[in-house]
């Protein structure tokens, strides 16, 4: 677009210059700039001379930052943004939301809100009371406040984002407005992070009649990071594979394999609860298949990121996710794409045809149905987004195995849609990783999910298959402190004989009484299932008289299904053993939860 200095407030000179720039600006770049303006235009009032923004007297240079978050990507950029705020002169008050007062969000003026979305457009654990107090009728006018939102999430779920748009449009309603626009970020955040967090700063700067760049303040959202390492999400260290072994008996429906890592070198440090993740690669047997089905040769060039140049199979094995579709990809290939049977499928009315396709297949399935989209080998991958890393629940104590680190990993194999499909990340240890090889890791700190700082408090651990690898970790902790609270774990798989994953330590800290009870349900192993939530039902009055004492739960595992079902368990034993309603009991879970008494790690 071309813009005309006939009949538009610009000189030739100045139109002249806008012709140039805005055909170079992202998007990214034009939102900012829309940002830039609005808030331009909301500082001049009547009477003041052109050009010249008034600062408002009531302006304040303190700015509040809540976050909400699973697994601590939003802490994080919540640290990241205080920083870059504070050297630029702003005060700034990070908290997480599970710990901030609603009520005083109205002496609140600039507000900052980091919120990751869990599952199918859940508010994280941490954020739940907030959001509920937010939408409640509790709720006060905000007319006062400035506020911007940065939404993280994942595309391959249909509520993508749904959190963080759940707050921007709350605070709108309720009188706020917006300092700078929303940002939504898929699983590669850390540009469209830094950005925003950029975006956020010139804003603020500029309300103060300061200038709106903040360019001399270095952002890069992606290296949040401890002190002690050079090692990160965006800097991952190559750990070297001591051990790989399969923890399932043979004659077992699973593969769960027990990798331990050396840290060896880098500086990374841990925690119980916290977890570790994995960068993986494409199945080379499903890119060769893929690369098949192109019009383009294996050793074509494309950019995975500036000036980084790499043949198309590289490219298609290390950076570009290729076993997952969503929504919005589709929408984008349907706009580079001729083929009308696809357009047709992301057309609006279509919504449940295009769940239904989406689910269960790949990319693969979708260049051989409606064919390959682009000119080029470049325009066919610009649409894909990068690998995401994996999180795996680390499964082992840092003080009792100094310079390793240990998970446990369910290998996903599955056969859908006349094809056998792999877990990419699950698969790559189970099939093709041996001792001596390496992978790209990074530490994830999980604030949500620790030990009680008070050693002497009884704990209970609810973990069924691989749900139990961080209990292994807690354990291992508290032999090697001497902690003396009781503990509790209820563990549940298959088979007894074939998949008592890590049986003979759980037996040796029964012995020693590291651990003080264990309780098991193999589902497989009689004729009606028996699951973890039996074993609670059976153990009511014990467990609630461990609860009154002030134990600690912590469930790790399939949130679907087991996590909702012992949430509903743990519900109707407090009902039952506490003499209370419904309503009561919930409270009751929910007072846990924000004591931090009540912590879950599911995915």
């Amino acid at each position: 677009m071309q813009l005309q200095v006939l009949n538009s407030p610009f000189s030739e000179e100045q139109a002249e210059l806008l012709n140039r720039l805005l055909p170079s600006l992202t998007e990214s770049q034009k939102v900012w700039l829309s940002g830039y303006f609005a808030a331009s235009a909301n500082s001049i009032v009547l009477g003041a001379p052109a050009g010249q923004p008034v600062q408002s007297q009531s302006v304040s240079k303190e700015v509040t930052i809540l976050y909400g978050s699973q697994t601590g990507n939003s802490k994080g950029l919540a640290k990241k943004a205080s920083q870059a705020l504070e050297g630029i002169g702003f005060k700034a008050t990070v908290s997480a939301m599970s710990d901030f007062k609603p009520n005083n969000l109205k002496k609140v003026q600039n507000l900052l809100i980091i919120a990751s979305t869990h599952g199918e457009g859940e508010p994280p654990d941490n954020a739940k009371s907030f959001h509920e107090f937010l939408f409640g009728k509790r709720a006060p006018k905000l007319d006062g406040l400035q506020f911007s939102v940065l939404a993280l999430g994942d595309s391959s779920y249909e509520f993508f984002c749904q959190t963080g748009k759940d707050f921007d449009t709350r605070l709108e309603e309720l009188g706020g407005t917006r300092l700078y626009p929303r940002f939504d970020c898929d699983v590669d955040f850390d540009e469209p992070a830094g950005e925003w967090i950029q975006g956020v700063l010139g804003s603020l700067n500029e309300a103060l009649g300061g200038s709106s760049s903040a360019a001399g303040i270095p952002v890069h959202a992606g290296e949040v990071k401890a002190a002690e390492s050079v090692y990160s999400r965006t800097n991952p260290f190559q750990a070297e594979v001591l051990e790989n072994l399969n923890l399932n008996g043979r004659g077992s429906n699973k593969e769960t394999r027990h990798l331990e890592l050396s840290l060896e070198g880098s500086g990374l440090s841990f925690e119980p609860g916290d977890a570790l993740g994995v960068y993986p690669v494409n199945a080379p047997a499903l890119v060769d298949l893929l690369i098949q089905e192109l019009p383009w040769g294996k050793e074509d060039p494309v950019n995975v990121k500036q000036g980084d140049i790499r043949p198309l199979k590289t490219a298609l094995t290390s950076y570009y996710e290729i076993t997952v579709l969503t929504k919005p990809l589709l929408e984008k290939i349907a706009q580079l794409s001729t083929n009308l049977e696809l357009k047709e499928l992301v057309s609006e009315g279509n919504e449940e045809k295009l769940r239904e396709y989406i689910d269960g297949r790949d990319l693969l399935d979708l260049v051989q149905n409606f064919g390959a989209w682009g000119e080029t080998a470049q325009e066919f991958v610009s649409v894909l987004r990068k690998i995401p890393p994996r999180l795996y629940s680390i499964a082992s104590s840092l003080t009792a195995n100094p310079d390793e680190v240990h998970l446990t990993i369910g290998a996903v194999r599955y056969h859908t849609n006349g094809r056998e499909r792999k877990g990419v990340c699950s698969i790559l240890t189970a099939e093709r990783l041996e001792a001596g090889d390496t992978l790209p890791i990074f530490i994830q700190h999980n604030e949500n999910f620790k030990l009680p700082n008070n050693p002497d408090a009884p704990i209970i651990m609810i973990g069924p298959g691989t749900g139990v690898a961080p209990f292994r970790s807690f354990m291992q902790e508290r032999e090697e402190t001497g902690a003396e609270g009781k503990s509790w774990m209820f563990f549940g798989d298959q088979h007894f004989v074939t998949d008592f994953l890590y049986q003979t330590e759980w037996q040796k800290w029964l012995k020693d009484g590291v651990l003080t009870k264990m309780d098991v349900a193999f589902s497989r192993d009689q004729a009606e299932k028996v699951y973890v939530q039996h074993r609670l039902q059976e153990h009511s009055k014990e467990l609630f008289a461990w609860l009154e004492e002030g134990a600690y739960i912590y469930i790790c595992g399939d949130e679907k299904h087991m996590a909702h079902d012992v949430h509903i368990t743990l519900l109707e034993i407090i009902e039952k053993e506490g003499n209370m309603s419904r309503e009561q009991a919930a409270d009751y879970l929910t007072a846990m939860q924000q004591q931090k008494r009540y912590q879950r790690d599911v995915y």
